[in-house]
């Protein structure tokens, strides 16, 4: 299981991002923004299971991260990748961190999310 200190660190370590929390109504929310365009990259929500699909109501977390069209359904055959929660499903994908071992697996989606939104 990865926890959102676990991405949390990642990024600062990588591109040297800290979170932001843009929403009072849901302070748990974490958005992962580019510092010059002020884009998100990554967004990190706890939710319940259900918002996925998922069969449950256990609170989960969560980070969506843009990815290319063209790859979007194979990633989706991922047990652990869902259509995005929240973002456009044909952009977007929602990692459950829950349900993902090591950053390691996810560290070239959220690379490419962070190339994918530069512009």
């Amino acid at each position: 299981m990865i926890s959102r200190q676990d991405i949390f660190d990642y990024v600062k370590e990588k591109y040297d991002i800290s979170p932001d929390y843009p929403w009072k109504k849901f302070s748990n929310f974490a958005a992962l923004r580019h510092k010059d365009n002020k884009k998100w990259f990554g967004l990190i929500m706890d939710i319940t299971e259900d918002k996925l699909g998922i069969k449950g109501d256990n609170k989960i977390d969560v980070l969506n991260v843009k990815a290319r069209k063209e790859f979007i359904g194979s990633l989706r055959e991922n047990e652990n990748i869902f259509p995005a929660y929240h973002m456009d499903k044909n952009n977007w994908v929602s990692i459950v961190l829950d349900y993902t071992k090591d950053v390691d697996d996810i560290r070239d989606l959220i690379a490419e999310s962070y190339e994918l939104t530069i512009k």
